[in-house]
């Protein structure tokens, strides 16, 4: 069995050296279209315009409208034109790097539909350049213009693309691997040998072969044609498939979505209503009475920290018990609701992002009576749970002349007290080991009555005015779980009461895209590595019978792309063959040139001795 990658003289007569056939003088050109049609189909790539014979075709109509200046297109030829350029890859690409590019602006410039704080702000600190950004759309990048024109091009190239491609790749699967080439030995991967076997017999035990291993095969003429590999172009298929998913499921995710934030307290609850968010935005398509009917409270938070050690305060555990139903008549089920593992309810995701503490008040008025008791969110700073914010009492105070008035706390707590001497507030641990509320009493107009949205954490002292201490400071005092801090002129007092409540910041998200966009991204993984390390390749087995009789074995294989795998499969696949179809025993050896040379001699000289014999018996007559 010999291996090799040019031959003088193939088996059917066919001279490498000029290209003709020496039997029908079939030309070169006949053998580079049968070479061409071997591989033909081997991927189904869209064809360039201006290769092969369609585009010599194409260029052929061209040339029949040539003017000076080149040739004219109608506006169907221009329509034709521009779909195969945006059907193309090459633009596909293009599209797909200006997706990513434009989506950079979105994750460095605050966006509106994400926080419109942050956007204010950047407003505010930039004024020259948040114009310039608004006219951009820099502010809402994910449905401005461009990036819409972006998407939906790349959608439409995408489908443009695989479409006509599946087509051909179910012709391709209906159909059977072309016939061998005239010319194996034109091929990249090429074996022949002489074989004691019939021909049919050795194509029968090919066809076997090349069947057992799970080749698509069948017998044409004198020769089989086996093909493999056709995941390669499925798995690139199903890459770009999986693609248009992704982006069907980010649309709908975009364009269908709802999140908003909630913070509960300890005993409190949430009904999934627009009215109980504290925040919330949701897609251009998203309507209120898609939000699923679920509500649930928060019995209890639980959290844990590192008592010792180099991670001193880190962060353990954080728990949210809670109660939930999943509709108005159905009954309560209890869930934890941990970090990174949120409570699914109909759809929706209850996610836990924040905690803090909230420290249990009392508010009176000069008279003794109650007119605010409750516990009070305030919001963290810093590891140890340090937090400030604001105690308002809007409605129900009146002062020791019974003129309504509203009163405001400016509140900093602590919940392991750090600063025992110092008079500094500082927390040294984030749990409740030593809880402390200072407290800074102002009165006056809050500014809630004007209408105009307000950070309920946050004082605005512009319209108040401050309760004096005896040194005329604003009057401050720090207070220990029971203590009270009693405002002037009989003006009321306010309790630190001992019960410090827990708090959870929630994140209620839905996304109807989500299942899709795993699924879709799972597929393109999936696909891609079918397409990169899976080969499509066809082996052709040809078996004829030599002009001495003998079987002459030849087997050729051709890859989409080169690769050191075919040689070596081939080189298997002629092994197994062989095992079949042995190697026929070499002729018998011409004589020697020499040795003929002599024998004529020996016989010449056998001959004039006779002739000289012959003469001398005459000669004695």
């Amino acid at each position: 069995m010999s291996k090799a990658s040019t031959s003088d003289t193939a088996p059917d007569g066919t001279d490498a050296a000029d290209g003709t056939n020496a039997a029908d003088g079939t030309s070169a050109a006949q053998d580079a279209r049968d070479f061409s049609d071997a591989g033909a189909r081997l991927s189904t790539a869209p064809r360039e315009e201006g290769t092969g014979a369609d585009g010599a075709a194409d260029r052929a109509g061209a040339g029949d409208s040539d003017v000076i200046g080149g040739p004219t297109l109608g506006i169907i030829g221009w329509i034709r034109w521009f779909w195969r350029q945006l059907t193309s890859m090459r633009v596909a690409l293009i599209l797909l790097f200006l997706l990513s590019l434009g989506s950079i602006p979105g994750s460095l410039i605050p966006q509106t539909s994400i926080d419109e704080l942050k956007v204010q702000a950047f407003r505010d600190r930039h004024e020259t350049l948040a114009p310039l950004y608004d006219k951009l759309q820099l502010f809402n990048v994910y449905s401005s213009v461009w990036f819409s024109a972006i998407y939906i091009l790349l959608f439409i190239s995408l489908i443009g693309c695989i479409v006509p491609r599946t087509w051909q790749f179910v012709g391709q699967l209906r159909g059977r691997p072309p016939g061998a080439p005239r010319r194996l030995t034109r091929l990249p991967a090429y074996t022949t040998w002489r074989t004691t076997a019939e021909p049919e017999a050795a194509r029968e035990a090919a066809l076997a072969i090349l069947r057992k291993r799970r080749y698509r095969a069948h017998t044409v003429g004198d020769a089989v044609a086996a093909e493999k590999g056709y995941l390669r172009e499925a798995g690139n298929l199903s890459f770009h498939i999986a693609l248009i998913v992704l982006l069907i499921a980010f649309a709908s995710g975009q364009l269908f979505k709802s999140e908003g934030g909630k913070l509960i307290v300890e005993g409190d609850g949430f009904a999934n209503t627009l009215t109980q968010y504290d925040d919330f935005k949701s897609g251009s398509l998203f309507s209120t009475e898609d939000l699923a009917p679920f509500s649930f409270n928060l019995e209890k938070f639980t959290a844990t920290y590192e008592r010792s050690g180099p991670q001193l305060g880190t962060p353990r555990t954080f728990e949210a018990h809670v109660n939930y139903a999943d509709g108005p008549d159905a009954e309560d089920r209890k869930a934890v609701i941990k970090v990174n593992k949120p409570l699914v309810v109909d759809g929706s995701k209850v996610y836990l992002i924040a905690h803090g503490y909230a420290p249990v008040v009392t508010v009176r008025d000069g008279k003794g009576k109650v007119v605010f008791s409750g516990a009070v969110p305030l919001l963290p700073i810093d590891n140890n749970i340090s937090s400030t914010g604001a105690i308002k009492v809007m409605d129900g105070y009146r002062d020791k002349n019974g003129k309504k008035d509203q009163l405001g706390f400016a509140a900093f707590f602590v919940p392991t007290y750090g600063g025992k001497g110092s008079g500094q507030m500082f927390s040294r641990f984030p749990a409740l080991d030593f809880p402390v509320l200072n407290i800074g009493a102002y009165h006056g107009d809050l500014g809630v009555d004007a209408g105009l949205p307000q950070n309920v954490y946050q004082l605005n002292t512009r319209k108040l005015t401050a309760f004096k201490d005896a040194k005329g400071n604003v009057l401050k005092k720090t207070l220990l779980p029971g203590d009270k801090l009693t405002l002037p002129d009989g003006a009321g007092s306010i309790t630190f009461e001992k019960g410090v409540k827990e708090w959870a910041s929630f994140q209620i998200t839905h996304q109807p895209g989500d299942a899709w966009a795993l699924t879709g991204a799972i597929a393109a993984i999936v696909g891609l590595a079918g397409s990169l390390f899976i080969q499509r390749r066809r082996i052709w087995v040809r078996t004829v019978r030599g002009a001495d009789g003998v079987t002459v074995v030849e087997m050729a294989g051709l890859g989409r792309s080169e690769s050191a795998k075919l040689p070596e499969e081939l080189g298997e696949l002629a092994y197994a063959l062989h095992a079949k179809a042995p190697t026929a025993p070499e002729p018998a050896e011409p004589a020697e040139p020499a040795e003929s040379a002599k024998s004529a001699e020996s016989a010449e000289s056998a001959a004039s001795a006779e002739s000289r014999e012959e003469n001398a018996g005459g000669a004695e007559k």
